[in-house]
């Protein structure tokens, strides 16, 4: 065996990162308005569109008015069911709550049981899975599914963010994608035209509102986007990134590994001990692609599905520790973080690495269920770039997604009348 990648297996072990998830104040919890689990045995929270296979898992959780078809899905990790219900809070577009009352979006009582889940089967660790097909809502706009126990509504376990949106208003975009200047191998520009005849817009200016979100990640998203000409005559808002700060980094494409088997592991797995309870999958060494030429491969733009290959059951996938290595020969002035859609693309804690200075890398653990995952290394420092080890690419392939608000005065409510989903450079999948 490799020296090095013995004693990095060795030093990981040791170094795990806790994996509490509470928010909580003076052991009150706060509800967040945006995707967060408000305790450690709740895992696996996904959100998205019903469908055929479990590819569906990878859409986002983004549906239009009058065709209901988002599904909620998670894990509580005991052997024991609970009386879990949800419901539904109203956001403006900005993701704080609305002044609507529930009757003005909802079509009954807002308080629906979660009575859909299976038991796991023959796992190292047992659990519930629970699934929740979401209530139909009556206006377009931004919200989030709240699920608490019992009938306490301050007892909340988790809050996931989704969007219904009535297509009120056209796109039409250029297709080229470019940087500029010295930004061009790293950037990447959209330039697209919103038309809103059919919207009784007066002044659309004050009371349109344009938000622009890579690979569904809540930390690449921009709000309150102005647009770059207005013509009144036409009814047409031009969006043109001309400010190199307006661009979004195309980052690169992510690392991932392969854990659909624990008898045969896949891509990027270096070990999994079944004796350790639990069980541990090693993922092989990372080394930093800072300063590396860009190249080209199939990814999940970060996401992550869950799968079996072993018994093909939803009820059978386990959890797993899961570690990690990055190799760095000095610390650097930041703290570096685990980050995919699996860490709900927050830097917290959880994911928090540590550097081993003797051997020279930065370490860490996830508690993660099998399947195939997405992930990078981001840095929050206040001298580097979030993506120091990764690097950035224009050619990178990315998902956009462009929302467009009307702020109506009845209902008083950011109405989300435009929704555009763009791939920039893509990959056949």
């Amino acid at each position: 065996m490799n020296k090095f990648l013995f004693l990095a297996i060795a030093a990981i072990g040791c170094v795990p990162i806790s994996q509490s998830s509470v928010i909580q104040s003076n052991n009150e919890k706060i509800i967040q308005l945006s995707d967060a689990t408000y305790e450690p045995q709740i895992k696996t929270v996904r959100l998205f569109p019903i469908g055929v296979n479990y590819q569906t898992q990878l859409l986002p959780a983004v549906t239009p008015l009058g065709t209901w078809s988002l599904t909620l899905e998670f894990d509580d990790l005991q052997d024991q069911r609970e009386n879990y219900y949800a419901r539904i809070i109203h956001c403006d577009r900005d993701w704080s709550k609305s002044s609507l009352s529930d009757l003005d979006f909802m079509n009954e009582y807002n308080e629906y049981p979660i009575n859909t889940f299976i038991f796991s089967l023959d796992t190292h660790f047992p659990y519930v899975h629970y699934s929740f097909r979401l209530p139909a809502v009556k206006l377009p706009g931004n919200y989030v599914v709240a699920v608490y126990r019992g009938s306490d509504r301050n007892d909340i376990i988790l809050t996931r963010r989704f969007m219904v949106y009535d297509q009120r208003v056209t796109f039409s975009r250029e297709n080229s994608l470019v940087g500029q200047g010295a930004l061009r191998g790293t950037s990447q520009q959209l330039n697209f035209t919103v038309n809103y005849k059919n919207l009784p817009v007066i002044n659309p200016m004050e009371t349109m509102n344009v938000s622009i979100r890579q690979n569904q990640r809540w930390d690449v998203y921009e709000r309150n986007i102005k647009p770059s000409f207005l013509r009144d005559n036409i009814f047409e808002l031009e969006y043109r990134f001309f400010d190199p700060s307006k661009m979004f980094r195309g980052g690169n494409e992510f690392r991932f590994f392969d854990l659909r088997s624990l008898n045969y592991p896949g891509r990027n797995v270096y070990r999994v001990d079944k004796t350790k309870r639990p069980m541990e999958v090693v993922i092989q060494p990372d080394k930093t692609r800072n300063g590396e030429s860009y190249s080209i491969y199939q990814d999940l733009n970060g996401n992550y599905t869950n799968d079996n290959y072993d018994y093909r059951n939803a009820a059978s996938g386990s959890y797993a520790s899961i570690f990690f290595a990055l190799q760095s020969p000095t610390q650097i002035a930041g703290d570096v973080y685990l980050n995919g859609a699996f860490t709900n693309w927050a830097l917290s804690e959880d994911y928090k690495m540590t550097y081993d200075s003797t051997r020279k890398q930065y370490q860490g653990m996830a508690y993660l269920k099998q399947g195939w995952y997405d992930y990078e290394y981001v840095v929050k420092s206040a001298t580097l770039p979030y993506d120091y080890f990764e690097g950035s690419h224009f050619e990178t392939s990315n998902d956009y997604e462009i929302f467009v608000y009307y702020k109506s005065y009845q209902p008083q409510a950011d109405l989300l009348v435009g929704y555009l989903k763009l791939e920039m450079n893509p990959l056949t999948r």
